[in-house]
């Protein structure tokens, strides 16, 4: 009895401290806000400005999250799948009641560097503040200048979907402290460098937040440290290693390769599909040729991945064989029986990062659904390649995806009916007739 006792009172003296360093946390977190918002008087933003905002949050292609499904445009209400939950994009149209049209400049920029929204609201990453931390006051001065000047939009987001303990907010400060750096975030050129090197790094780091889907992230979400832009598993969908890896990443890629895939979303090597697709018609197609081969200058730069080239699977093998069959059926009309291809429309297979890449899902997903090419001004036909679910069974796509990953050049592992099945579960794709 003595023993429960003391359990019982230990149990309730920790739950009071709890509530006092809970409170004491609030009430820093509301101090905190408070001290950084205080903001006074400033010009009208100039026409120059706006143009200016406009074309920077198109570079960082706020519209993509914060658009719903046959929303308005900005008004919020896309739900984001973070793994923990689901997080609705808030409203960033001039709204005063379900927008941010009551924000002042300073506010906006505290949610953007800080991640901390109205009235000392914690954000979560989910957007993506620990790459917009690099953004510098004037870029996000217009920004805001920019999205002041839309449609004020009265849209109330649905709540976020978060099982507890991830719905509390305030756990962010502590997850802020153990993977974002509070300060000195802004981004500072590096002076052993070129000035269009570090306009790449400025807009690769902060503004374009390519990390967010590219670098592998650890059991709590945050960016795996040394793992860079080395690719990464994205909601079903494999984001490729960005380095300069020649086998897997951009290594094999010239400057000029990379400002035609972000600008047109296609090359003479591949097309942009799925979630890049979006990306390149959002916004990458409305950088300047200037800008993105500062990005281009950049990423050539970044140190390759480690990467161990496996042997191919030989080619005598039933697998294999069957596969070679298939893709000269089905795929060489488009691809070419030597994997050639055709620039902007049917991606070549010749040393293909993509098709070797550490993951082969974007392969299944494509075979067995289907896909469409970028739509963009300078490519505005978006090329579009049928499914084949209907007609492959498994092991059937097994052979052919696996036939591909070591022809024309590649070498990689082989593909399982297995992985195929789960991708075509995952995806809802039909069943072979």
């Amino acid at each position: 009895m003595f023993t429960f006792r003391r359990i019982v009172v230990a149990v309730v003296c920790l739950g009071f401290l709890g509530v006092i360093g809970a409170g004491a946390l609030y009430a820093f977190n509301r101090a905190y806000y408070s001290s950084q918002i205080a903001e006074t008087a400033a010009p009208a933003p100039t026409a120059g400005q706006i143009a200016r905002g406009h074309y920077l949050a198109l570079a960082g292609d706020c519209i993509a999250c914060h658009t719903a499904p046959g929303g308005q445009p900005y008004a919020g209400g896309l739900q984001l799948n973070t793994g923990f939950g689901l997080v609705a994009a808030s409203n960033i149209t001039p709204d005063k009641d379900t927008g941010i049209g009551g924000w002042t400049t300073k506010q906006f920029i505290l949610a953007m560097h800080r991640g901390i929204g109205d009235h000392g609201k914690r954000l979560y990453p989910a957007m993506p503040y620990t790459a917009y931390a690099k953004v510098s006051d004037a870029d996000l001065t217009d920004i805001k200048a920019y999205l002041d000047t839309l449609p004020a939009v009265h849209h109330d987001v649905i709540a976020n979907q978060m099982p507890f303990p991830f719905n509390i907010r305030l756990m962010m400060v502590g997850w802020n402290m153990l993977f974002f750096d509070l300060g000195g975030q802004q981004y500072k050129n590096d002076p052993t460098q070129t000035a269009e090197w570090n306009r790449g790094a400025y807009l690769v780091q902060g503004l374009e937040h390519c990390s967010t889907c590219h670098t592998t992230k650890n059991l709590l979400g945050a960016d795996e440290s040394g793992k860079f832009l080395q690719g990464t598993d994205l909601a079903g969908w494999w984001a490729p290693d960005l380095t300069s890896n020649k086998r897997i990443g951009l290594g094999s890629w010239s400057e000029d390769d990379i400002v035609d895939f972000l600008k047109t979303g296609a090359n003479d090597r591949m097309v942009a599909a799925g979630p890049m697709a979006e990306a390149v018609h959002n916004s990458t197609q409305h950088l300047t040729v200037p800008d993105l081969h500062a990005m281009a200058v950049y990423l050539k730069s970044l140190p390759a991945s480690d990467d161990s080239a496996p042997s191919p699977v030989p080619a005598n093998i039933p697998a294999m064989v069957a596969g070679r069959a298939i893709y000269a059926e089905n795929c060489a009309a488009c691809h070419a029986l030597n994997g050639t291809g055709v620039p902007g429309m049917a991606p070549a297979f010749v040393h293909s990062p993509s098709v070797q890449a550490q993951n082969p899902e974007n392969m299944i997903r494509t075979i067995l659904a289907g896909g469409h090419v970028a739509a963009t001004e300078i490519n505005p036909t978006a090329a579009s390649m049928p499914p084949f679910d209907w007609k492959f069974t498994d092991a059937q796509l097994a052979a052919v995806t696996t036939y591909l990953r070591n022809s024309f050049g590649n070498a990689a592992p082989a593909v399982t009916a297995d992985e195929v099945a789960a991708k075509r579960k995952e995806i809802g794709a039909r069943a072979t007739n």
